[in-house]
């Protein structure tokens, strides 16, 4: 489903709220600072739940849980290894493409995003 139509003039027209709605649902997937920060982490590789654990130091139930949220969005995916479930990303090179866009986007902006009085670091708490 494409977010924007980016070929123009005969592109096929896409249905705008539906288009806004998968991006909105996509961008609270990863709305949360842990969920970023263990996609972050597996774009360097497969890790088990306790590797990340131990990286993010977070505890297993809160990694288990977002990593739950990542892979019903469709990011994450797991294999079984002996007793362990080994997480790796759905989509490497969309997700770093994502992340690019994001720092670009950022470096744009500045602190306007983490000063917002809606969506930034101070509505968060």
């Amino acid at each position: 489903m494409a977010i924007i139509n980016v070929e123009g003039v005969g592109a096929p027209p896409i249905d705008e709220r539906s288009a806004g709605v998968a991006a909105a649902c996509l961008f609270r997937g990863m709305s949360d600072p842990s969920r970023v920060a263990i996609l972050r982490h597996l774009l360097l590789g497969e890790h088990r739940v306790a590797d990340l654990t131990q990286h993010l130091g977070l505890a297993q139930s809160t990694v288990s849980k977002h990593l739950a949220c990542l892979r019903d969005c469709g990011l994450v995916e797991s294999r079984s290894v002996g007793r362990s479930s080994v997480y790796s990303l759905t989509h490497r090179d969309a997700v770093l493409k994502v992340f690019a866009a994001a720092e670009e986007l950022l470096a744009a902006t500045g602190d306007a995003v983490v000063l917002c009085p809606v969506n930034g670091e101070e509505a968060a708490q």
